[in-house]
């Protein structure tokens, strides 16, 4: 084969896309990529000749992978119509510089990621060398092409390509300076550091949603101001997406005729216009909330409490119910109808009528902590489906670990109903791709397609076949087409779900927002707000509502009465069939006891490792892991994993396998690049027993990518063990992008979130400690990437205060001063210390590992260790100082950090940040 197929490859894929673009479809032949040799020193470059803007031809765009590791074979246009501005020779030797800049870089700083750079080499140099238009002695010339890469850790390819290009931002010296203190090429790209980057980027995603929005401005700009033969804006970003059809593909249900309904048709007619009429006169009351999910989906509701669904009202936590989850949680009437019908003690009639009010059993959005039968709270739209997700994981997982062969004790559905809201978050993707990936097939998810958003119709924003996606995603996918009267319909889809086994079930089902509302139906007018006075009665009769507000007809009441019985007979059958299963497998039952009562094993605190001054340092994500491992063998509930990062987290149980969709059993949960999901797929998981113990586990200054589940988590009591990695600037040299500041000050400022930060062994086992004994409130762990030593006093049980003393020369609890520091500034406070000694000061050292732990000690013991005559106070922390005034008063000092990071290495950064003993001891003088 050729030594430049790669690149022809390429420049045949562009020739395709810029044909399509102007609407040719040109005929296609099969091509091949590889690689070839590259020979030059190291850092030889050649030197671009760009003397004026190359011919435009396509849009920059991010590089995807899809499909195997192996060569992929694709279909392009033959490249005749490319001009190559190079011979085949000087092209590949081209692309190999590009490559080699990027190794010699990587290699130098010992620091960074050759592999995209070395992988994207030819499209990096036919984007910059033969398609795109720039000028690199000025790179904000307006009509220039945009170029971003969304991939940032790969920044070394578009370094390579602009010192080739010639602009000045990128030298030779920038490219030997890669990662270090003040050049010009931080480990990702930042558009405030090197001319000739167009946007920041490096968390994952934040690119191409940049991208889109550049490529939104020139689309606006030129729409607004090109004239016919006078096209000033004219310039690409990325590659133009190909919306499809609105209309998806079609799918039909199976026949009812074998459903058997257990009512008369009228009977259920008039069940759903009781559910119906129950949130309208909820909201009408008082006067606000969202009655046009509720008379839309009543039906869907109907059938399932009345017909599917197993539970039992008189115990909402019976092990082996069902779980419903309201993802579109605005529309929680229609829950609180369904619970009270089905005789939950949670939802009375007062209850309906205290909707939204202070006191009720009914807030504005399902909180599980307030209403027994509602399973997870929701309201942020995509949370709900994601906890469904978990929910589902955890059933599959249990089951897979203590079902036995005509002993199948575990075994239950999750339900969800979402809306167009949940559907355009982008979380209900990410989790949708991991359930159809896991093969979920006890979760059925039913998609209110009823096409109406706060702001208008959803052709405005949202026009994607949700079918065929999901089908994509590996889902199985059915439509029903009448929801607002297709009982059998409904029944029949719900059936057919059930048969599928391998894979969870979207049902789509198209209804009408605000059925029976002769003139707000179909509106927007009707998701948010009360009807009103008049159009209430308009409603009553156009559905044949004779009743007062919150009546339920004595034959409805008569026909949901039997729930109460019928769910006290599930779980007595369901008892007796635990009992027979205790008999045969008696160590299997007792850990599922214990998962499912949330019981710990006595003396399981005792499996957590110690360490002693004289253990070797480490970075306390590696002290993590190894708490992890040891707790893993005494929890049977532990579970959890990482998003994409378990080798770097140091978050892989050692003895056990991968969940995955032929090895449900396993407890390491591999979540890929999709935090958000992950944080809300372990709400779930939490959340289904008070025995599962989930976690889960990226770097710290990714948690701003799932903020909102974590938040969730704190509010809805769920004990998830949140293991957050490369928590300060220690982390070095990938730069700002990845350096949290902000993010300690910002959790300690969350309610019920447990916010803990370990300086060495000993008290990072004791924050785990801390964490499994906390089901009902979450901990965040922010762990280092550097290595810290094992200090002298620090220990497990002075974690479990929040602050403590670890060392202290005074006596009579009056120190000169009091030095305080969290994590691995614990060790730099313990040298100044040291040294303030010698000077004969009496200093008291303290680890703040937790300040909510801190804050719930008495006063007495508060005051033991910060004396309030004591004001001369310096803490230190390698993070934002906004808070530290609570602690050391307003005569104190606190050192941290109140800009963002850079990139360089560790040590550097804390030198420059005046991270060290030395400010410590300086700051000490200033004060005393």
């Amino acid at each position: 084969m050729a030594a430049t197929s790669s690149l022809t490859l390429s420049q045949a894929l562009l020739a395709r896309a810029i044909s399509h673009h102007h609407g040719s479809n040109p005929s296609s032949s099969d091509r091949v990529v590889s690689l070839s040799a590259h020979s030059l020193p190291t850092f030889s470059g050649l030197k671009s000749s760009h003397s004026k803007p190359s011919t435009r031809i396509l849009q920059s765009r991010r590089r995807r992978l899809v499909g195997s590791r192996s060569p992929v074979r694709a279909s392009v246009a033959e490249p005749t119509t490319v001009d190559k501005t190079t011979d085949a020779s000087l092209v590949e030797k081209s692309v190999n510089t590009i490559r080699f800049l990027a190794i010699d870089a990587v290699e130098k700083a010992n620091s960074g990621h050759p592999g995209l750079p070395m992988g994207c080499a030819p499209m990096g140099h036919i984007l910059y060398d033969e398609v795109m238009r720039y000028n690199p002695k000025n790179p904000y010339w307006f009509n220039r092409d945009r170029f971003v890469l969304s991939a940032g850790h790969g920044c070394m390819l578009q370094y390579a390509l602009l010192h080739l290009a010639g602009y000045d931002s990128v030298k030779e010296e920038d490219l030997k300076g890669f990662r270090q203190w003040g050049s010009k090429t931080p480990g990702h790209p930042e558009n405030f550091e090197t001319p000739g980057v167009e946007v920041t980027t490096g968390p994952l995603g934040q690119g191409i949603a940049n991208a889109v929005g550049l490529a939104l401005a020139e689309r606006h700009l030129a729409a607004r101001y090109n004239k016919p033969g006078n096209e000033i804006v004219d310039h690409y970003t990325r590659r133009r997406r190909l919306v499809g059809s609105r209309s998806p593909v079609r799918a039909s249900v199976a026949e009812p005729t074998t459903v058997d309904k257990t009512t008369d048709a009228s009977l259920v007619e008039k069940s759903v216009n009781t559910i119906r009429f129950l949130a309208i006169d909820a909201v009408e009351k008082a006067n606000s909330g969202h009655p046009g999910l509720p008379m839309g989906c009543a039906p869907m509701g109907h059938i399932l409490y009345d017909e599917v669904m197993r539970y039992n009202p008189k115990n909402p936590y019976w092990f082996n119910r069902d779980r419903f989850v309201l993802s579109a949680g605005h529309g929680c009437m229609l829950q609180y109808a369904l619970l009270h019908l089905a005789g939950y003690d949670s939802v009375k009639e007062e209850d309906l009528k205290g909707f939204r009010q202070w006191g009720s059993k009914t807030p504005g959005h399902p909180e599980n902590f307030e209403t027994p039968g509602v399973e997870v709270t929701t309201g942020p739209l995509g949370q709900g489906i994601a906890n469904a997700v978990g929910l589902a994981l955890a059933e599959r997982h249990l089951a897979a670990r203590y079902n036995k062969p005509g002993n199948e004790i575990v075994d239950h559905y999750t339900y969800a109903i979402l809306g167009d809201g949940c559907q355009m978050e982008g979380i209900s993707n990410e989790v949708c791709s991991l359930a159809g990936h896991w093969g979920l097939g006890k979760l059925i998810a039913f998609y209110d397609d009823n096409h109406i958003s706060i702001d208008g119709d959803t052709e405005i924003a949202f026009t994607e076949s949700v079918d065929k996606r999901f089908e994509g995603l590996g889902w199985h996918v059915i439509w029903v087409k009448n929801g607002n009267t297709g009982y059998d319909d409904i029944r029949a889809a719900i059936k057919e779900a059930k048969a599928v086994k391998d894979k969870p079930t979207l049902i789509k089902v198209t209804t009408t927002i605000g059925y029976g509302s002769p003139n707000k139906a179909n509106s927007y007018s009707v998701h948010g707000s009360a009807l009103g006075a008049k159009e209430v009665d308009a409603t009553r009769k156009n559905l044949g509502w004779p009743f007062e507000p919150f009546h339920v007809p004595e034959d409805i009441k008569k026909h949901w009465s039997r729930h109460v019985p019928e769910g006290a007979a599930l779980e007595a059958e369901w008892n007796a069939k635990f009992a027979e299963y205790e008999k045969k497998y008696k160590e299997e039952a007792a850990e599922l006891k214990s998962i499912i009562s949330g019981e710990l094993p006595a003396g399981w605190d005792k499996a957590l490792p110690t360490y002693t001054p004289e253990s070797p340092p480490d970075a306390t994500r590696n002290l993590s892991q190894q708490c992890l491992n040891a707790l893993a063998k005494v929890l049977p509930g532990l579970l959890g994993g990482s998003a994409d990062l378990a080798s770097s987290n140091m978050t892989l149980l050692k003895m056990f396998g991968d969940f995955q969709k032929g090895t449900p059993e396993e407890r390491n949960v591999r979540f890929g690049v999709r935090e958000h999901g992950m944080g809300a797929i372990c709400n779930g998981i939490a959340l289904h027993s008070p025995g599962l113990i989930p976690y889960c586990a990226t770097f710290f200054v990714f948690t701003d990518y799932m903020r909102a589940a974590i938040r969730i988590s704190a509010l809805s009591e769920a004990g998830v063990i949140y293991v957050m990695t490369h928590d300060s600037i220690g982390l070095g040299e990938d730069g700002p992008t990845h350096q949290p500041v902000e993010h300690l000050a910002s959790f300690r400022a969350m309610p019920n979130i447990l916010m803990l930060r370990p300086a060495d062994g000993n008290e990072t086992a004791g924050a785990y400690k801390i964490a499994v004994l906390n089901r009902k409130r979450p901990s965040i762990l922010a762990l280092s990437r550097q290595k810290l030593p094992n200090l002298p006093g620090t220990s497990v049980e002075g974690v479990a205060k929040g602050g403590y003393i670890v060392s202290d020369n005074s006596s009579g609890n009056k120190p000169d001063v009091i030095l305080i520091g969290t994590g691995s500034e614990l060790e730099i406070v313990a040298k100044a210390a040291e040294e303030l000694r010698k000077e004969g000061k009496a200093v008291r050292v303290v680890s703040f590992v937790s300040w909510e732990l801190f804050d719930d000690q008495s006063d007495a013991y508060k005051e033991s260790v910060l004396p309030a005559a004591v004001t001369a106070r310096v803490s230190i922390e390698a993070g934002s100082t906004f808070g530290w005034e609570k602690i050391v008063g307003s005569k104190g000092k606190a050192i941290g950090i109140d800009r963002f990071g850079a990139s360089a290495p560790a040590g550097k950064i804390y030198k420059e940040f005046g991270l060290t003993a030395e400010a410590v001891i300086a700051a000490v003088k200033g004060l005393c």
